[in-house]
């Protein structure tokens, strides 16, 4: 079992990132779960216990793509989220199921993942704990690439899903008729720094 030595110092993500690494399953969805895990076993981001996942959802995702790799009980998160004040969960679990690449329990680790990170207060990558945006995008448009086509003005990925959801039903709150003549298109589409 590869477990993070101990040094003087405590680890950051850097350091859990590199022992996820080695060992890793080398698939592309590995390196976008060494961040969110790493991030998350610092207290970064907004996920809560075992990233929003039930047990055997995240021991699967553990023993599938880091074998061997054992979580530091130190860093055991106690952030928690409220569910409750999130109507749209399954419209939003719904909605990334419809475009996802794949249908496996691979993806709907990811789409509870990312549900669970649409609570926080910040942009979806730093919610999830990934180290930029362009990760974000990345994983986006590997994992759902149709719904990565729909962001061809690369909106903000929150606003984006969001968007997404309020077009479904029918709903268009903005009040400029397009996002290029709104006051908050900065809001929307500014870097996300």
């Amino acid at each position: 079992m590869q477990a993070l030595a101990i040094s003087a110092s405590l680890p950051d993500r850097q350091d859990y990132f590199e022992t996820l690494s080695t060992c890793s399953d080398g698939s592309l969805n590995t390196v976008w779960f060494a961040q969110i895990i790493a991030s998350w076993q610092v207290g970064e981001g907004v996920l809560p216990a075992r990233l929003g996942l039930s047990l055997a959802q995240f021991e699967g995702l553990l023993n599938q793509h880091f074998p061997g790799y054992v979580i530091d009980p130190a860093t055991q998160c106690d952030k928690t989220l409220d569910f409750s004040r999130m109507l749209e969960k399954q419209d939003l679990e719904q909605l990334l199921r419809q475009f996802a690449s794949v249908a496996n329990e691979e993806t709907e680790c990811l789409i509870s993942i990312i549900v669970a990170a649409c609570l926080g207060s910040d942009h979806l990558w730093q919610d999830l704990g990934l180290w930029s945006r362009n990760e974000l995008s990345a994983l986006i448009r590997h994992n759902f690439p149709e719904l990565a086509l729909r962001n061809h003005k690369d909106m903000k990925w929150k606003k984006f899903l969001y968007k997404q959801l309020c077009e479904a039903e029918g709903l268009y709150v903005c009040r400029a008729p397009s996002c290029e003549v709104c006051q908050d298109y900065q809001h929307c589409f500014g870097p996300e720094q």
